[in-house]
């Protein structure tokens, strides 16, 4: 979903709601993965809930570094929606994965905070965790490029 016109109040209504649902929904990747997104206080936490198809070693088992990964990216990006002013789905400069211990066959939780925003880059770190906050699983620093609602109408 690309087009401003048709993105921007479904950004409003989560913005103002608390509710991202909807927001996470147009998203066919979070779709995808099972994403969730709510707000705990002023936090927005996602979840990845377990599914068979996200297990990466079945002889562990453990979730895919790579469902992990789109996770912690996933996460990062609506934090960015949800607290800017950003009018359209950032797009990812890169992100750098750190791995940090065996992500079990459960469900996943994230939190991301906003770390830097200029006025074309943003740089946000999640950190996603099973069962404590303290022992995390894996943790993203991604640097998100920003495109204004006037840079989309510019010929």
């Amino acid at each position: 979903m690309s087009d401003v016109h048709d993105f921007m109040p479904l950004l409003q209504r989560a913005r103002a709601s608390g509710d991202l649902e909807e927001l996470v929904r147009v998203v066919p990747y979070s779709s995808f993965l099972g994403l969730e997104m709510h707000v705990e206080g002023d936090r927005l936490v996602g979840t990845l809930p377990f599914l068979e198809s996200n297990i990466g070693n079945y002889s562990i088992p453990a979730l895919h570094g790579g469902a992990t990964g789109a996770f912690l990216e996933s996460v990062a990006v609506f934090e960015l929606l949800y607290r800017s002013d950003t009018a359209t789905l950032p797009k990812v400069i890169n992100i750098s994965i750190e791995y940090l211990r065996t992500a079990r066959a459960k469900d996943m939780f994230s939190r991301a905070e906003l770390i830097q925003r200029s006025r074309r880059v943003a740089t946000v770190r999640a950190v996603a965790f099973q069962d404590d906050e303290a022992h995390p699983v894996a943790a993203a620093t991604v640097h998100l490029l920003l495109v204004s609602p006037e840079e989309l109408h510019r010929d």
